[in-house]
Protein backbone atom coordinates (compact mmCIF):
# COMPACT_ATOMS: atom_id res chain seq x y z
CA UNK A 1 0.00 0.00 0.00
CA UNK A 2 1.49 3.56 -0.67
CA UNK A 3 1.14 6.50 0.67
CA UNK A 4 3.18 10.06 0.87
CA UNK A 5 4.90 12.13 2.53
CA UNK A 6 2.91 15.06 4.08
CA UNK A 7 4.76 18.33 5.91
CA UNK A 8 3.18 19.57 8.96
CA UNK A 9 4.81 22.34 10.63
CA UNK A 10 8.76 21.69 10.69
CA UNK A 11 8.05 18.18 10.62
CA UNK A 12 6.64 15.61 8.11
CA UNK A 13 4.22 12.46 8.80
CA UNK A 14 2.64 10.04 7.03
CA UNK A 15 -1.67 9.01 6.51
CA UNK A 16 -2.08 5.48 7.56
CA UNK A 17 -4.79 3.83 5.98
CA UNK A 18 -7.64 3.01 8.23
CA UNK A 19 -7.25 -0.77 7.13
CA UNK A 20 -3.60 -0.73 8.35
CA UNK A 21 -4.85 1.48 12.00
CA UNK A 22 -7.65 -1.39 12.33
CA UNK A 23 -4.87 -4.38 11.68
CA UNK A 24 -2.38 -2.42 14.06
CA UNK A 25 -5.52 -2.22 16.74
CA UNK A 26 -5.22 1.36 17.02
CA UNK A 27 -6.93 4.48 16.12
CA UNK A 28 -6.06 8.60 15.48
CA UNK A 29 -5.38 10.04 18.69
CA UNK A 30 -4.05 6.72 19.99
CA UNK A 31 0.00 6.70 20.99
CA UNK A 32 2.64 4.77 19.04
CA UNK A 33 6.23 3.79 19.39
CA UNK A 34 8.00 4.49 16.17
CA UNK A 35 12.08 3.21 15.49
CA UNK A 36 13.93 2.29 12.61
CA UNK A 37 15.27 -1.33 12.15
CA UNK A 38 16.88 -2.04 8.81
CA UNK A 39 16.04 0.95 7.12
CA UNK A 40 12.45 0.43 8.18
CA UNK A 41 10.15 2.64 10.11
CA UNK A 42 8.61 0.27 12.99
CA UNK A 43 5.44 1.40 14.28
CA UNK A 44 4.16 -0.38 17.29
CA UNK A 45 0.73 0.46 19.46
CA UNK A 46 1.54 1.37 23.28
CA UNK A 47 -0.45 -0.45 25.44
CA UNK A 48 -1.90 1.45 27.86
CA UNK A 49 -1.97 0.83 31.67
CA UNK A 50 -3.70 -2.80 32.25
CA UNK A 51 -5.83 -1.07 34.87
CA UNK A 52 -7.06 1.72 33.34
CA UNK A 53 -10.27 2.69 33.82
CA UNK A 54 -10.83 0.11 36.34
CA UNK A 55 -11.99 2.71 38.90
CA UNK A 56 -14.26 4.68 36.68
CA UNK A 57 -16.10 1.82 35.77
CA UNK A 58 -16.35 0.45 39.19
CA UNK A 59 -18.12 3.92 40.35
CA UNK A 60 -20.32 3.47 37.11
CA UNK A 61 -21.65 0.19 38.20
CA UNK A 62 -21.58 0.80 42.12
CA UNK A 63 -24.15 3.95 40.77
CA UNK A 64 -26.05 1.97 38.50
CA UNK A 65 -26.58 -0.72 41.47
CA UNK A 66 -24.91 -3.17 39.01
CA UNK A 67 -22.13 -4.44 41.10
CA UNK A 68 -23.67 -7.83 42.45
CA UNK A 69 -22.08 -11.03 42.84
CA UNK A 70 -21.56 -12.36 39.36
CA UNK A 71 -21.58 -15.77 40.80
CA UNK A 72 -23.76 -15.51 43.90
CA UNK A 73 -24.27 -19.47 44.88
CA UNK A 74 -20.87 -19.93 45.62
CA UNK A 75 -20.26 -18.18 48.39
CA UNK A 76 -17.27 -17.25 50.75
CA UNK A 77 -18.73 -18.40 54.27
CA UNK A 78 -16.22 -21.71 54.45
CA UNK A 79 -13.00 -19.67 53.41
CA UNK A 80 -12.42 -19.24 57.49
CA UNK A 81 -11.86 -22.85 57.64
CA UNK A 82 -9.37 -22.70 55.00
CA UNK A 83 -5.44 -22.92 55.65
CA UNK A 84 -2.56 -21.68 53.22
Amino acid sequence: MLSAVKKFGNSAGVIIPKPLLSELGAQAGDSVELRIEEGRIIIERVAGPARKGWAEDAQRLAADADDGLAWPEFGNDEDAKLTW
